[in-house]
């Protein structure tokens, strides 16, 4: 008898069922390390190789909060690939339920699940203790588990408050600028001074903390002439703004001063030695909103004090009554002149309007500043500050144009200015235009820049200046050659790749060197 064996490279070998294929989602916010999206891959891997199922594409949002679809890109791009057919899996595999959202309205976190579904997809929770099988059972789960989620997010961000709320009791800084004539100072836990914190510094350390201490006497001595000059001899806002720009005095972040940058000098309570913190409020993503003052933290006397406290109070005696001898009608005619003219309501408008009561007139004489907004028609919903800070911009890009010239004539270039266009010929060689980069916030937090070109000067050099979080001072330069570029808007994230940042600067250094002119000996 003859035996045939099985030629197991031949025709007749058994071949494994192709693996069924999935796609991975993972999402890790600031919460808490152990759900990193590398061990959520772990074990995402670990179910798909119990199951039998191949990953073949990973969708990733690392650092992102689960509060909202909004700023995160990875979760949008998954649901855009699903239903838009671009999909090459029949699988979604996640971690557990809270990591596709711990948003505050259970429907909200189960729609996400359901448009997948809808487009053919099995969504599998990997760390649950349930089979997400379309059962009673498992719905019933899902519920509870989307609700303990959101619920999480929201006790989470009230100890944060917390927190914060009891730090300011005890006399530490809370986050912003100190203000001119004060600086920020850095303390360890036991309150030994570690040195004065610079612009846009931050502490490195979770036990440090930060406190207000005296800035430079020369500038304390001009706080406390400008409150003389309001109280004693009766200087409005604008005025004192005026003689302070002629004596070439700049504000703490290194502008002139205006009506509004005076006024908030003039009621803020740090002068005095006050920490007052929750003024305005944006909880769990939602609407930035103004508190009424019974609402503010605040701790009485723990920073030094740069002002007399009788002076401070007669400054707010006098802003409360300019507004006094003004009926409610007629305050809300003059606010809705306002509004009118800038399309827009903000604190800082307020105080900068001529002839308006200021912004704390009003939160004194209606309760709050969302109360008169409403009795005027307006609602802070939509968000038009991008007109306030635009304004700031446009106001800020001569003195960065006549920067640049100033800088190219130091090192000895020469610069055409064209006065429609306001383009650059350096050194009759080539041509630079300026473009100044407004920055925005995503609902996660994130920064973003969108840079626009300007296509019909066609420039050889775009300086693009990217401003900071938030828009008072560069943040640093692009210098885009026009032949490298091949698109008229480019939008910027922090960190871009190699194809954009090899053009990124933090300052306009190397831009001069292109612009200095070489020294050559005469021939003979």
């Amino acid at each position: 008898m003859v035996i045939r064996w099985l030629d197991t490279e031949g025709v007749n070998a058994q071949t494994e069922p192709p693996k069924a294929r999935a796609a991975a989602y993972v999402r890790m916010s600031t919460d808490n390390q152990q759900f990193s999206t590398d061990n959520q891959l772990i074990a995402i891997q670990r179910y798909a190789d119990g199951r039998g199922y191949e990953i073949v594409r990973t969708y990733a949002d690392e650092g992102k909060s689960g509060l909202n679809v909004d700023g995160r890109p990875a979760l949008q791009k998954l649901l855009a690939d699903v239903e838009n057919g671009r999909a090459d899996f029949s699988i979604l595999l996640v971690y557990d339920v809270s990591r596709l959202g711990r948003f505050q309205d259970p429907d909200e976190a189960a729609l996400y699940e359901l448009r997948c579904r809808r487009a053919g997809l099995e969504v599998h929770y990997c760390a649950e203790q349930f089979e997400n099988d379309g059962s009673i059972g498992s719905s019933i789960i899902k519920t509870v588990k989307r609700a303990m989620a959101g619920e999480y997010s929201r006790e989470l961000s009230v100890k944060v408050f917390a927190g914060q709320a009891n730090l300011i009791r005890l006399g530490f800084r809370q986050g912003g600028a100190a203000g001119f004539g004060l600086r920020r100072m850095l303390v360890d836990q036991a309150g030994e001074e570690k040195g004065v914190l610079g612009p846009g510094q931050h502490k490195s350390i979770a036990t440090d903390r930060v406190v207000l201490v005296r800035g430079p006497e020369d500038e304390i001595e001009i706080v406390r002439k400008v409150y003389r000059r309001f109280v004693d001899e009766g200087i409005c806002e604008s005025d004192i703004a005026e003689e302070l720009n002629r004596q070439g005095v700049l504000t703490d972040l290194g502008r002139p001063w205006t009506r509004g940058s005076v006024h908030q000098l003039l009621i803020n309570e740090k002068y005095i030695g006050n920490n007052v913190w929750a003024r305005t409020s944006c909880k769990l993503k939602g609407a930035h909103v103004q508190n009424d003052p019974g609402e503010w933290i605040r701790a009485d006397g723990v920073f030094p004090a740069i002002v007399p406290t009788e002076l401070f109070e007669a400054a707010q005696a006098i802003i409360r009554q300019r507004s006094a001898k003004l009926s409610d009608d007629e305050m809300l005619k003059l606010l809705t002149e306002v509004l009118e003219r800038n399309g827009y309501l903000s604190g800082l408008i307020i105080d900068e309007a001529e002839g308006a009561p200021s912004s704390s007139a009003f939160r004194t004489r209606f309760g709050s500043l969302l109360r008169a907004y409403t009795l005027v028609g307006f609602s802070p919903d939509h968000d038009y500050r991008y007109l306030e800070t635009n304004r700031k911009l446009r106001a800020l890009y001569p003195e960065i144009i006549q920067s640049i010239i100033d800088g190219v004539i130091q090192i000895g270039g020469e610069v055409a200015r064209d006065p429609v266009t306001d383009l650059l010929r350096i050194n009759r060689e080539f041509t630079v235009s300026l473009v100044i980069v407004r920055c925005s916030k995503t609902a996660s937090g994130t920064l973003r820049w969108k840079l626009r070109l300007d296509t019909k000067l066609k420039p050889d050099i775009t300086v693009a200046v990217r401003m900071d979080s938030n828009n008072d001072n560069p943040r640093d330069y692009y210098l885009l050659p026009h032949f490298d570029l091949r698109e008229a808007i480019y939008r910027l994230a922090e960190y871009n790749g190699l194809s954009l940042d090899a053009y990124r600067f933090d300052d306009l250094t190397y831009f001069y060197q292109m612009a200095a002119r070489a020294q050559f000996k005469e021939a003979a």
